[in-house]
Order: structure tokens, then C-alpha cells, then sequence
């Protein structure tokens, strides 16, 4: 996996930016440790930090279309500029349909695949792709800059437009070492942090001015402006598989991803918690790799000092070590239990702030880090069970009456956001509650309807399409930013663009059978795992115990109370903090998750977001 940048300009000569688009391009280094390049013509400029993956000796980037090894006419060969983020599993079979119209190849490298594709089909070319994938191609035929994002919003590509010209980038830090774009927060972005954390607007990256590739579209811009068109989308027709045959054919579609996203020609391993997804994926894998004739699969864990004394709640249902450790015998895996040291927290939580250039969720993040640092260490390429829950139903609000009667996002029903700490003042300006309920209201008529669905059928449709467009993408965020801080490329089968359009249409009756939460997966691959793990109740990914962590933070609070200066307070009521922490009470969090440090977390990591990247308020 790797890291991209670029800028066009239809008013300057961007070949006199060399250094402006090398500072760019550097911010991305732990996105791509291996090498870098960078490629300038008059009217664009095109950066690239590369992860080796596949073809390690090949497919250095910037990729132009003048490259040797192609018969093509003299005026194809400079006719576009690639930068790619991301891994076409069907690169083999494209490559085969390219070489047949006239392409040939000097690479093994599936950046190439992508390159040609466009020089082929144009726009119409991520029609064909199966992967995830983020990348802009530049061409200097038209003048146009064409930006894609895979199905699901995987990789991740935002984007700044201004008068005569755009910047883009994996990551907003590198738009940001640009100085024609500032961190600026409006009352939008203010509201997205405070009102909808859990449930971010698509395209909209916080930032004033600052958007992103929306999953499944493709944003064209010429000097004329900017267009964009989608390449993929949920499509609502009538299921007619029997009980049986849904069954089977999710099983096989599951199969087939896992199977396809184990090709790499470096070190790859499994993430298994001992939940049914993670564990799926995992014996899959095995299965395929057995079949393949290659050795047992490597998997990893995260664990934390004393939580196997933690009392269960609604969310963490049990401790995962011994469900890891008995999935792990079932299937035959080199398993490794990462203990994260309490002592490891705090430092690591500052990383994945510069990681994720926006306040995140804290000691989760950090502990994620240091799981994925882990695996780097060993593996370059991670197999992860994510989405899981949001295809198959798995979370406790697709099963909770009031959450699927509320008229809001049923994670959030109940709750109270960190909008409720907002200045009076801030919060008069902003409208949290209204901004939210739009939202909400924006989100649900995007639902592809299917004609004749009514009732409840109606209704888990469109839960379902909220966990796919709302729920689903800052967890898929999380992952890739905090794994790509380590330069570790996480892949996500569940996602892949088939099994998702075919389980959009399988009726609730079958996704969870008899009520079974997820009854479906854990019927479709039971035969690959223990009864313990196959039946296993959804329990989410672990917080630490550490009583260390807590005393900092609250120790970082009350430091800031007594600073006049602190920027926090130009949207946090002071005295409603003062208040909370005098009465011992939490302070409301932007996980869904009950975390009783979440919401100190949030104000901490939020006045070190707002000085460390100089945010201004507009």
C-alpha cells in the first residue's frame, strides 16, 4: 500500500514547485517506507511514497504512460500520469484482456494494470477493478484529472479545490504542507466533531475547504471545473435464493475474497480476536493457502494487563484470549497473544494523532497502534474480519426496538454526544441537534429503496444502508490510518464489492435466522471453527484496564482548566468541564462504546489537535 499526493494548476507552471510537492509527498513516508518519486509537467504535479506489495523489484510510481515496453501509438505513450494507492486482486485477468487489445507490459506490478485500463477505457475503467484502491491519473492529452475511490471507501483520497487549481492527498497532512490550504475549522466541521463523530457526512473531511472521494465515485476536473460520477453503488432487487442456497453462496463469495486478497510477494498474516468474523477469515485463508501447497497462517491478537479480571458489559461480552487461543488450535495458525503495556499507551496515543490528523478515539487508537507495530515487525500485509457486523447485522442496535423506532442514527439513540459541552455561544451558532437531524434525514434518502418493501423489512433496509455509509467508514478510516502509521496494509474481505451487493438483499429472516445475531456467517462457515467461537456473542474490540492512563488524562484536564489560553475553550464550555470533573462524572464520549475515559479523551486530544496542527477557527 502506499501514500499519494498531487496538485494541478491551470494558471502557474507547477514544474518550479519541485520542493512544495516533495514536502508533500514526504509527509506520507510511513505510508510508503520503501521509496518515493515524484513527477512535474506544466500543469500538474504528482507525488508517491511506495509499500512494496507486489512486483517489490517493479512498479515504482509516479507511472507514466510513456514507460517502455508498450506498442502504442507515440502520441499514447506520455499520454497520462498514474499515482496509485492500493491492490487490484483481478490485475492477473485485466492484464490478459489489455495485452489482447494491443498492451504490453514490462511490469508484474498491478500499478500498471490501472494505468493501462485508463489509457484504455477512460473513465469506464474502475467498472472492471476489484481491490481497493485510491489514485489519480493525470492526463495531459485533455488536460484532466481524473480521482477515483474503491467501492467501499477502503483507501482513502481527499481533496482541496481552489480558483484555477486542486490539491490531493492519502492523508489531509499532506495538503496541509501546502501553503495554499490551512486548517480551518467552521461551524460544519465543528459540528462533525461534536454532534456526529460517530456518523460523519461523506465527503466531508472536517477541515474548511478539505473533502474527500466519496466510496464508489470518481471526480473529474478540467479547467472548466470539477465532475463527479459514480462507478459503483448498492443496487435493491428481490432475493430468491432459498435458506440453503444463500447459505452456500455467501460462503463461496466469502471464500472466493479471502483467497483472492492472500496474493502478495511479501510477508502476509491474519488478525484473529476469537469472533466469528476475524476467525472466518482466517480459516479460509488457511484452507487456501493448504490448498496452495504453502505453510500454516500467522496470526495475532492484541491483550492488555489485567483485563481477564474486567467485568463484561453490553459491549464486551467476554475476554478474547481464550476464544483467540482455542480458534487459533481449531484452525492450525502461528498465533501470537501482543500484550500492550499500560506504560505504552500514552506515547503511542500521540503518534495516532499526527496518524489520523483529527482527533480520534484515544487509548483504542493507540492500542491499535502498537498491535499493528507488532505485526509490522513481521508481516507487511494483515487479513482483517471488519464489516462484518455491518453486513450480517451484528451490532446490538440492528436488534434493539427503540434504536431501529428512533427517527436518528440508532448508535447514537439514547446517547449523549460531546456537542452537549459546546460554548453557549459556539453551540447557537453551530445548531448540533439540527445539523445531526439533517444529516440523518440526508442519510436515510439515499437508501435504494426496493418496490413493495414495507414495514420492518423496509425499515432494517434502511439501518443497514446507514451502517454501510455512516457507521462503517470512520471504522474502516481507523484502520487504515493507524495501520498505515506502521506501514502495515490491512485488507478487509468482507468488503469485498460482490458479497456486499449480494447480502444488501438477503431479507433479515436469513441474515439472522430464529433472531440469531449474525445466524447466517456463523451457519455458513460453523464447519470451519470450534462451537465456542462459531456461537460466540459480538463482543467489540477491547479497551485496557489501565488506571495509569485515566490519572494522566485527568491530570492533562485540569492543567488545561487552569490555562487561560487553552484553544479547546473556544468551543468547550469551561465550566460545564469544571463541573463533571468536580462531580467525578464522565464527560460525554464520541464512541458509541461505553468508555468511562472517552469523552476526557476527546477534550485532551482535541486542544492537541487544535495547537499542534494551528487550527483556526472561521
Amino acid at each position: 500500500m502506499c501514500g499519494i499526493t498531487g496538485w494541478i494548476d491551470f494558471t502557474r507552471d507547477l514544474r518550479q514547485e519541485h520542493a512544495t510537492v516533495r514536502e508533500m509527498t514526504a509527509t506520507l513516508a510511513c505510508r510508503g517506507p520503501d521509496s518515493d518519486g515524484v513527477w512535474l509537467s506544466p500543469r500538474a504535479a504528482l507525488g508517491h511514497r511506495r509499500l512494496a506489495v507486489i512486483d517489490v523489484e517493479g512498479g515504482a510510481q509516479p507511472l507514466t504512460g510513456g514507460d517502455p515496453g508498450t506498442d502504442r501509438a507515440a502520441a499514447d505513450r506520455a499520454a497520462a500520469v498514474l499515482a496509485y494507492n492500493g491492490e487490484l486482486y483481478n490485475h492477473q485477468e485485466l492484464r490478459g484482456r489489455l495485452t489482447a487489445l494491443g498492451h504490453r507490459f514490462r511490469t508484474r506490478s498491478d500499478t500498471e494494470v490501472v494505468l493501462r485500463a485508463h489509457l484504455e477505457w477512460g473513465s469506464e475503467a474502475p467498472r472492471r477493478f476489484d481491490g481497493i484502491f485510491a489514485y489519480a491519473v493525470w492526463d495531459e492529452r485533455q488536460g484532466e484529472l481524473t480521482l477515483v475511490r474503491d467501492h467501499l471507501g477502503i483507501k482513502p483520497l481527499y481533496w482541496h479545490a481552489y480558483p484555477g487549481g486542486l490539491l490531493f492527498g492519502s492523508e489531509p497532512k499532506a495538503l496541509l504542507a501546502n501553503p495554499l490550504f490551512r486548517a480551518e475549522l467552521d461551524a460544519e466541521g465543528i459540528a462533525e466533531l461534536f454532534a456526529l463523530p460517530a456518523a460523519p457526512t461523506p465527503g466531508h473531511g472536517v477541515l474548511y475547504g478539505l473533502r474527500e472521494v466519496r466510496p464508489g465515485r470518481l471526480l473529474r476536473v478540467t479547467a472548466a471545473g470539477l465532475r463527479e460520477e459514480r462507478h459503483w453503488t448498492l443496487e435493491s432487487r428481490p432475493h430468491t435464493d432459498d435458506e440453503d442456497t444463500t447459505r452456500r453462496t455467501v460462503r463461496t463469495l466469502l471464500a472466493e475474497a479471502v483467497e483472492r486478497q492472500l496474493v502478495s510477494d511479501v510477508p502476509l498474516c491474519s488478525l484473529l480476536s476469537g469472533g466469528v468474523d476475524s476467525s472466518a477469515v482466517t480459516a479460509l485463508a488457511a484452507r487456501a493457502r493448504q490448498r496452495a501447497g504453502q505453510g500454516k497462517v500467522t496470526t495475532y491478537s492484541v491483550d492488555f494487563p489485567g483485563s481477564s479480571e474486567r467485568a463484561p458489559d453490553d459491549w464486551r461480552t467476554a475476554h478474547d484470549a481464550p476464544f483467540a487461543r482455542a480458534a487459533a488450535d481449531h484452525i492450525g495458525t502461528l498465533h501470537t497473544s501482543v500484550i500492550v503495556p499500560d506504560d505504552d499507551l500514552l506515547p503511542a496515543r500521540d503518534a495516532v494523532l499526527r496518524a489520523r490528523d483529527r482527533p480520534g478515539w484515544g487509548e483504542m487508537d493507540a492500542s491499535l497502534h502498537l498491535l499493528f507495530r507488532e505485526v509490522r515487525r513481521r508481516s507487511t500485509v494483515a487479513l482483517s474480519g471488519e464489516a462484518a457486523d455491518e453486513l450480517f447485522g451484528g451490532y446490538p442496535y440492528f436488534h434493539d426496538p427503540a434504536a431501529l423506532a428512533a427517527p436518528a442514527f440508532p448508535w447514537l439513540h439514547g446517547r449523549t454526544t460531546p456537542a452537549a459541552l459546546l460554548r453557549p455561544d459556539v453551540a447557537e451558532r453551530v445548531r448540533p441537534e439540527e445539523y445531526a437531524a439533517d444529516a440523518y434525514t440526508t442519510a436515510l434518502a439515499e437508501t435504494p429503496r426496493l418496490d413493495g418493501e414495507s414495514g420492518h423489512d423496509r425499515r432494517i433496509r434502511e439501518i443497514f444502508h446507514l451502517a454501510l455509509t455512516r457507521w462503517l467508514p470512520p471504522l474502516l478510516d481507523r484502520v487504515d490510518r493507524v495501520s498505515m502509521s506502521v506501514g502495515l496494509e490491512v485488507r478487509v474481505p468482507f468488503c469485498d464489492p460482490r458479497l456486499v451487493s449480494y447480502l444488501w438483499n438477503v431479507p433479515w429472516s436469513l441474515k439472522a435466522p430464529g433472531g440469531r445475531p449474525k445466524g447466517l456467517l456463523r451457519d455458513a462457515v460453523r464447519d470451519l471453527l470450534p462451537p465456542s467461537v462459531a456461537d460466540r456473542p459480538k463482543s467489540g474490540y477491547p479497551s485496557t484496564p489501565a488506571v495509569r492512563y485515566t490519572e494522566v488524562l485527568t491530570e492533562r484536564a485540569h492543567a488545561l482548566l487552569a490555562d487561560p489560553a487553552a484553544p479547546v475553550f473556544d468551543l468547550v464550555d469551561r465550566t460545564a468541564v469544571r463541573r463533571a470533573l468536580a462531580e467525578g462524572r464522565p464527560l460525554p464520549s464520541p464512541r458509541t462504546a461505553p468508555n468511562p475515559v472517552g469523552g476526557l479523551d476527546h477534550l485532551v486530544q482535541l486542544d492537541e489537535w487544535l495547537r499542534a496542527y494551528r487550527v483556526g477557527l472561521r
